[in-house]
C-alpha cells in the first residue's frame, strides 16, 4: 500500500468511526422525533446531577416536574408561593430546548391543609372557586409562554366511572373540572390543556372521560389531549385494550399522551395500577419482593419485550399519540418501590439504579429505526 492509499484508508476509518459513534450516541428523543415526543418526569435536583442530566439531555425532549408544581409544594401558606424549584426547572428546560409540562393544577391529593377551610369551617363554592382561579392564574400566568402544556385536572374519576369523592366535588360540584380548564385557558390561551388519569383502559372509567371531553367540547371549553397514565406491569393491561383506548379518545378530536409510563416487574397483591383500593393478602414478603438484588437477565428480557409490545401499539397510533413520558429516570427514584407495599425493590424504568441503560433502551432505539412492528 502506497502512502496516499494509506492516508485515504485512515481518513475513511476516521470518518466511519465518527459516523457510527454519532449514531450510537443518538438518544431516544431524536430517534422518535418523527413519531412523538419522548418525555421524563424529573426533580430539580436531578437536573443538577451530571449523570442524570446527561441522560435527560440525550434521551428526552419533554420534561414533567414530578413534585414541585403541585399545589401543596407551591403555595404552603395562602398567597405565599415558593417558585424557586420550578423557576430552576423551567430555566434548565429552556436552556436545553425541552418542552415543559406542568403537573398538576387540580388533584384530590397534594393540597395544602388550609385550602378547603376558613375559620375551621368548609369554604363556600364561590370562595373555593375564587381560590382556584387565583392559583391557576398565578401559576399558569407566571409560566405563560414557557410551559408548553398543563395537566389541568388529575384523576377525577373512580374505576366505576363516578366522580371521585373529593373536596373539589363536594364544595364546587361536578363543574369544577370545567372551571379549571376555563381558568387555565384564560391564564395562557396558547398553552395545551390536558386531562390526566390512570385506569383509562377500563370501560367504565373510559366512558366517564369520554363524556367529560364531549361536554367540554360542546361548551367550547378547550381541551387538547388526554393523558393515559401508564402504570403497568409485565402482564397488565392487554395491549389490545390500550390500542382500543387510544383509538376511542383520538376519535373525539383530542391527542393522546402516555403520561406516566413505567412497567413493574413485581407481583401485585392487589389491582395492578395506581389507586387506593389495593387489598394486601397474606403472601410472604419474599414472594412480593423477589428481585431485591440485581434484576435477573430473563426478567430484564421480559421487561424489554413488554416495552416493545407497548411501543408497537403507540407507533401504530403515531398520528394521534403526541408524547410518551416515562415516570422517572432510574429505578432508584421510582414511586413503584413503595406502592402498594413499602420498601420493595422494583425495576420499572429504562435505567437501573447505577444509571446504566437496560436492554429495553437498545430495543426501543432499534424499534424507532424500524418505525413499525413486524407481525410474527
Amino acid at each position: 500500500m502506497d502512502f496516499f492509499s494509506y492516508v485515504k484508508s485512515i481518513l475513511f476509518l476516521a470518518v466511519f468511526s465518527l459516523f457510527t459513534t454519532g449514531c450510537a450516541q443518538t438518544g431516544l428523543a431524536d430517534r422518535y422525533r418523527e413519531y412523538f415526543d419522548i418525555g421524563v418526569a424529573v426533580s430539580t435536583s436531578d437536573l443538577s446531577e451530571f449523570e442524570k442530566s446527561s441522560i435527560v439531555k440525550k434521551h428526552f425532549n419533554s420534561l414533567t416536574h414530578e413534585f414541585s408544581m403541585k399545589w401543596s409544594q407551591l403555595e404552603v401558606k395562602p398567597g405565599k408561593y415558593e417558585f424557586e424549584m420550578v423557576d430552576q426547572f423551567v430555566a434548565w428546560g429552556h436552556e436545553h430546548g425541552k418542552k415543559l409540562v406542568g403537573h398538576t393544577l387540580v388533584w384530590h391529593k397534594a393540597n395544602p391543609d388550609w385550602l378547603f377551610t376558613e375559620d375551621d369551617s368548609n369554604l363556600s363554592r364561590a370562595k373555593l372557586l375564587a381560590r382556584l382561579e387565583k392559583h391557576i392564574s398565578t401559576v399558569v400566568g407566571r409560566y405563560k409562554g414557557k410551559v408548553y402544556g398543563w395537566d389541568v385536572v388529575n384523576e377525577a374519576f373512580g374505576y366505576d366511572g363516578t366522580f371521585r369523592k373529593s373536596p373539589w366535588l363536594n364544595i364546587i360540584g361536578e363543574d369544577f373540572i370545567e372551571r379549571a380548564f376555563e381558568f387555565a385557558h384564560a391564564a395562557d390561551p396558547d398553552a395545551k390543556l390536558y386531562y390526566n388519569d390512570y385506569g383509562l383502559v377500563h370501560k367504565s372509567k373510559q366512558d366517564a372521560v369520554v363524556r367529560l371531553i364531549q361536554r367540554l367540547k360542546s361548551k367550547g371549553i378547550p381541551i387538547h389531549a388526554v393523558g393515559i397514565q401508564g402504570h403497568y406491569s409485565l402482564t397488565y393491561p392487554d395491549a389490545k385494550l390500550l390500542d382500543e383506548a387510544i383509538s376511542r379518545f383520538a376519535s373525539l378530536g383530542v391527542e393522546v399522551m402516555i403520561s406516566e409510563l413505567d412497567v413493574s416487574v413485581l407481583p401485585f397483591p392487589g389491582p395492578e395500577e395506581r389507586g387506593e383500593d389495593a387489598e394486601i393478602n397474606n403472601l410472604r414478603a419474599a414472594e412480593l419482593d423477589p428481585y431485591s438484588g440485581a434484576l435477573p437477565t430473563d426478567i430484564e428480557a421480559q421487561l424489554a419485550d413488554r416495552y416493545q409490545e407497548l411501543f408497537c401499539v403507540l407507533l401504530a397510533h403515531r398520528a394521534s399519540v403526541n408524547r410518551v413520558t416515562f415516570w422517572g429516570i432510574s429505578d432508584a427514584e421510582s414511586w413503584r418501590n413503595n406502592w402498594p407495599l413499602p420498601e420493595r425493590m422494583d425495576h420499572p424504568l429504562l435505567f437501573d439504579r447505577n444509571l446504566k441503560p437496560k436492554l429495553v433502551v437498545e430495543r426501543l432505539l432499534h424499534l424507532a429505526d424500524e418505525g413499525e412492528c413486524k407481525e410474527s
